[in-house]
């Protein structure tokens, strides 16, 4: 995909609004972006498909031609950014973690002590779901759509990689999609 078909993605908010919101969701999106609304998109993406615009800070679930709920995510830091083509593997509530021998060499006094894994639970930094993420020979990725226990961290650069979103909007994610569910990064 070309990088003008990227910029051109997503309608912008007040045209998004104007096609079919709630009057709700259009006092919630301006209040806070990051909330799940429904929008416009372009019709070129197949329906059930997750499309996430990093740049943006922005996963789209689309729904119907043309129509997608937009969550809020985290992605990675600058240089851990991950980008490309994906299908939905594995999905787990309340999934185990443990970090990669990466984040242990980059941050071991953060990571070390999770070395042999961290169970799930409310204190897990995977959160309450995780999708994860397998390229198309069915290998693992190591990039998960999860949960976090930073609801704040949502529209920031802030993660090893992975895409976060707020607890309630992965749980609402993870009920709608199946199992090979096409994932694209840009």
């Amino acid at each position: 995909m070309k990088r003008r078909e990227l910029m051109s993605l997503a309608v912008p908010l007040a045209a998004a609004v104007a096609l079919g919101p709630t009057l709700v969701q259009a006092q919630q999106a301006a209040s806070d972006p990051y909330v799940p609304t429904e929008v416009a998109i372009r019709e070129d993406f197949e329906v059930g498909s997750i499309v996430v615009v990093s740049k943006d800070f922005f996963l789209y679930h689309v729904i119907a031609p043309g129509r997608a709920i937009r969550y809020g995510v985290a992605v990675g830091k600058a240089e851990l950014v991950w980008k490309g083509k994906a299908t939905i593997g594995r999905k787990v509530e309340w999934p185990s973690w443990r970090p990669t021998q990466e984040m242990i060499q980059r941050n071991p006094g953060q990571y070390a002590k999770w070395a042999d894994g961290m169970p799930g639970g409310p204190r897990n930094p995977l959160g309450a779901r995780a999708l994860y993420l397998y390229d198309a020979n069915g290998n693992d990725t190591a990039i998960r759509i999860h949960g976090t226990t930073e609801p704040g961290s949502i529209g920031r650069a802030v993660s090893n990689g992975c895409l976060r979103m707020r607890n309630e909007a992965v749980m609402s994610l993870y009920d709608q999609v199946p199992l090979g569910t096409p994932v694209y990064v840009f």
